[in-house]
């Protein structure tokens, strides 16, 4: 590898005691070009990951580069190190100061999400050359906590609940968009949402609003059906491609699949024995009515756990078909009510 010239910054600098101006010229080192791994080296080639850096817009005038400053804080994982224990380590000096670092992660103008579509997509590519064209592709929707128990000043921090604990913590709900084929799970988008009425802090008011960083903070207060269509729509826009949308009980609402739908694609997800209503026969029947009213499958399909299906309506102009399944935990029971027994919907 051939070695690149060191850069050389001139500037303007006033000499003490005089008025005369002088030209001084500082040397800087060398940045480092080996810094990756050689086992991820390869990898960040192939998926092209710097250029999509730079076809995101994330670049700088002046100063360490973004490539090389997103090289350094990408392989801190794999070194099981945090940046702080990097600079007290006896290599600090050849690295960058903290304050470099922070302001890359920190910049509102860089276009992070962009950079992980485009970089999701070369994946998703590539992924989808090494299986069969038969194979169905889909686009999975989940959120999960994202705590920050011990922070206090962290923007549009807030207090959420997290419902499989039965408890309250200090964070985010992290929002997540994959897909997948059945065998890979690639990440896509993801939104850090906050709380419109029980957030902790507010949104900084020093930030441009004409920053990707500013609309970010917008869109965490938002409500998740609102944010799930775009995700879908920004996705599809980079060329992925999906046959369906999974989404568990959290989701399966008339608005969000409806939204869903007029993107073009359709639904599978699970439904809640709640209150919620299905239009069949001209009548409106619970889940458990529904259960009762829907068909027996043959045994050859009862066998691999499917009990009955019925075709009905979620609202008008949203056709159903609800096919509800034994329960993982009790397989001998010849049938399960829905309220026992988990419920698929697939909306078509």
């Amino acid at each position: 590898m051939k070695n690149t010239p060191p850069r050389v910054i001139i500037g303007i600098v006033e000499i003490p005691n005089t008025r005369r101006k002088g030209v001084f010229y500082m040397v800087t080192h060398n940045e480092p070009v080996n810094q990756l791994p050689t086992e991820i080296r390869p990898a960040f080639h192939a998926l092209n990951v710097l250029k999509h850096l730079r076809k995101a817009g994330i670049s700088k005038k002046f100063g360490f580069t973004c490539s090389y400053l997103f090289q350094l804080v990408f392989v801190l994982i794999f070194h099981h190190r945090n940046w702080f224990q990097l600079l007290e380590s006896t290599k600090a000096e050849s690295f960058p100061g903290k304050d470099a670092v922070y302001r890359f992660l920190n910049h509102s103008g860089f276009a992070w999400r962009r950079f992980l579509l485009f970089l999701s997509a070369d994946a998703v590519n590539k992924t989808s050359t090494l299986t069969s064209d038969k194979r169905i592709h889909v686009l999975i929707v989940d959120d999960s906590m994202y705590e920050r128990n011990r922070s206090k000043c962290v923007e549009l921090l807030a207090r959420c609940r997290d419902h499989a604990r039965n408890c309250y913590y200090k964070g985010f709900r992290m929002l997540t968009l994959g897909w997948s084929d059945g065998n890979t799970f690639i990440p896509v988008d993801f939104s850090l949402l906050s709380s419109a009425k029980s957030r902790i802090q507010e949104i900084n008011p020093s930030i441009d609003k004409r920053t990707h960083g500013y609309k970010r903070r917008v869109e965490a207060l938002l409500p998740a059906p609102e944010v799930i269509p775009a995700m879908i729509e920004r996705a599809l826009s980079v060329g992925m491609k999906a046959s369906y949308v999974l989404m568990d009980s959290w989701f399966t609402y008339a608005p969000l699949i409806q939204a869903v739908l007029n993107t073009g694609m359709d639904v599978i997800g699970m439904v809640k024995a709640d209150n919620k209503r299905y239009l069949h026969g001209g009548r409106r029947l619970s889940l458990q009515e529904l259960y009762y009213a829907a068909t027996l499958v043959q045994v050859q399909v009862m066998k691999k756990g499917i009990l009955r299906s019925i075709h009905a309506q979620l609202s008008p102009g949203i056709p159903v078909t609800m096919v509800f399944v034994r329960h993982r935990t009790n397989k001998n029971g010849e049938r399960q009510t829905p309220h026992s027994a988990p419920s698929q919907a697939r909306h078509n």
